[in-house]
């Protein structure tokens, strides 16, 4: 079951042409019309006067983006390039794990172009909501990404997406608290002897994003390795699962564990509150600012629910870049796009909000290769993550049955008396017709 990301860091996107489209034999993608460049004329200049076209393009991206500067000296850049169209921009602050829910709302006054997390991508797809790239637009993606990042971004072998950055989480911890032996194993971390208001680990489900780690890292599935094979079940009901259920009821029920919502990750890191903490590359300036040299960066731990030493097994998945099918201006809104997923803007994305870089010349570069975070997000891929399932199937179903397990556990809906019911509740849920 366990996918390997060997080659996570040869994945690349190679610099943009003048134009990168949705077209070439994709001439019946949607928003595509066709073409090498697949662009419409609505977004090109007419009657070749060479007067500018007046267009607005609307992106949505993560407050990050915004807030550090970034996609103004972006869209400042494109818009200097291509003086053949005359661009007013709207851009508003979406986070990539809400993007599905906004653009799915209205998909007509959605976004031109944003961001979002690769399991987003079936449901998109389904409603029409992302158009499918072709042209040089699709080479510059399947000719210069590894063959595990662009799966990321593709639903039934057609690309929908441009991958920028890696997404999957590792473990942070506190330097001050938990020693290098400590983070070992999440028994050893929550054994470590710490101060009476010091939180010794940090659980947050992520809607079942991270709860999945200990399942999966126990050997356990959902609908089959790949997520789509819904004969496969799910067999969280079994002994094996009914064991880290009940492990987790014990690390969710003890003193030394906070508990995600009802404090924060923030406010324990600045006073030296809280020994570790798992999340991704998009907060580290975050906790590097709080905690300086002494913020620690490692893979996740081990468990054992069983008597047995497990590792921890992670979703990896990417985070993309979609252009509206229903894109008044797909031509500008293709090409902004591929813009933003060459090698120079991620070089600037990596420098201004430490995301990992898919494109291969950014990633070899001397400051990613000697980035204790690059080498640790590359060491989770290869060694303590699982491929993300994309299927319509498992993102149907997973996310609203597995995501209410811990908050029912916090809340001691579920306890050790019926925690096998409630696997076998949760399971009819999961495999109903």
């Amino acid at each position: 079951m366990k996918r390997r990301v060997l080659a996570m860091f040869l994945a690349c996107v190679m610099a943009l042409g003048l134009l990168a489209g949705c077209g070439g034999n994709d001439s019946d993608a949607p928003g595509s019309s066709g073409g090498s460049n697949g662009g419409s004329n609505a977004s090109t200049p007419s009657g070749g006067s060479g007067e500018a076209t007046d267009i607005t393009l609307k992106v949505w991206c993560p407050t990050n983006q915004i807030e550090t500067g970034i996609m103004d000296e972006q869209q400042k850049a494109f818009q200097e390039a291509h003086p053949e169209w005359n661009i007013t921009w709207d851009t508003t602050a979406v986070g990539e794990d809400t993007c599905q829910e906004s653009v799915l709302r209205d998909v007509d006054s959605a976004a031109d172009v944003y961001f979002f997390s690769s399991d987003q991508l079936p449901a998109l797809v389904s409603a029409g909501a992302i158009a499918q790239l072709g042209g040089s637009t699709a080479e510059m993606v399947e000719n210069n990404m590894s063959e595990a990042v662009v799966n990321t971004a593709k639903v039934d072998g057609s690309l929908y997406a441009i991958p920028f950055t890696h997404n999957t989480f590792f473990m942070f911890y506190d330097k001050t608290l938990l020693s290098e032996d400590d983070i070992k194993s999440l028994e050893s971390i929550m054994a470590a002897e710490t101060a009476d208001n010091v939180y010794n680990f940090y659980f947050e489900s992520a809607g079942g994003w991270k709860l999945g780690c200990y399942y999966y890292g126990a050997g356990l599935s959902v609908f089959g390795a790949d997520g789509s094979d819904l004969s496969a079940g799910v067999d969280w009901n079994n002994a094996t699962g009914l064991a880290v259920t009940n492990y987790l009821i014990d690390l969710i029920g003890n003193p030394k564990c906070a508990y995600d919502g009802e404090i924060a990750v923030s406010e324990l890191i600045a006073d030296h509150r809280l020994g570790a903490w798992f999340d991704g590359s998009w907060n580290y300036d975050l906790y590097h600012d709080a905690l300086g040299d002494d913020l620690g960066l490692a893979v996740i731990p081990t468990f054992n629910p069983d008597g047995t030493d497990r590792q921890l097994l992670g979703f990896y998945s990417s985070k993309c870049i979609g252009v509206n099918a229903k894109s008044q201006n797909p031509a500008a809104a293709v090409a902004f796009a591929a813009f933003l997923g060459n090698e120079e803007n991620q070089v600037l994305r990596y420098e201004k909000s430490a995301q990992i870089p898919t494109n291969i010349s950014a990633a070899a570069t001397e400051a990613v290769q000697s980035s204790e975070l690059a080498a640790v997000i590359t060491a989770e891929a290869n060694s303590c993550s699982v491929m993300q399932p994309l299927s319509t199937t498992f993102s149907a179903r997973y996310w609203t049955y597995a995501g209410a397990i811990p908050t029912e556990i916090r809340s001691g809906e579920i306890n050790k008396d019926n925690a096998q019911a409630k696997l076998d509740t949760f399971v009819a849920a999961m495999t109903a017709e």
